[in-house]
């Protein structure tokens, strides 16, 4: 029997995920200082990153995501919410919503460089909350 390789493309899955950027030398610095990401150069106008829990790029537009205007939100987990939200703001991150409560856990939201919003959450440290 042959295993299914979990790095494939799966029929009618999420697989890929694109961003726009208006500083993409920015951006991938700041997700390679926050999570070390590494990145992959297409030219001078896309950046593609892998093996990040789902693939995806940025290219380069002066348009952004953010959860207020209707953009997706893709969020990120942490097993310990404080120490990834002091590296993001470290790493050049922009802390829109500090850390709150929700049901099921603790999350907070940032911006990258190119304005993009996304969250990090996690469901420890709830007692603390």
């Amino acid at each position: 029997m042959t295993s299914v390789n979990e790095s494939a493309p799966q029929h009618d899955k999420l697989n890929y995920v694109e961003f726009a950027a208006r500083d993409l030398k920015a951006t991938s610095i700041f997700f390679n200082k926050a999570f070390a990401w590494d990145f992959t150069w297409y030219g001078e106008e896309y950046v593609a990153f892998s093996n990040e829990g789902l693939d995806g790029g940025f290219y380069q537009a002066d348009l952004k995501t953010r959860e207020e205007t209707g953009g997706a939100l893709l969020i990120f987990y942490s097993n310990n919410l404080e120490s990834t939200m002091a590296k993001v703001s470290e790493s050049g991150g922009d802390i829109v919503k500090p850390i709150f409560s929700f049901p099921g856990g603790r999350r907070f939201h940032f911006l990258e460089p190119s304005g993009n919003e996304f969250a990090v959450w996690s469901d420890l440290g709830l007692e603390e909350a």
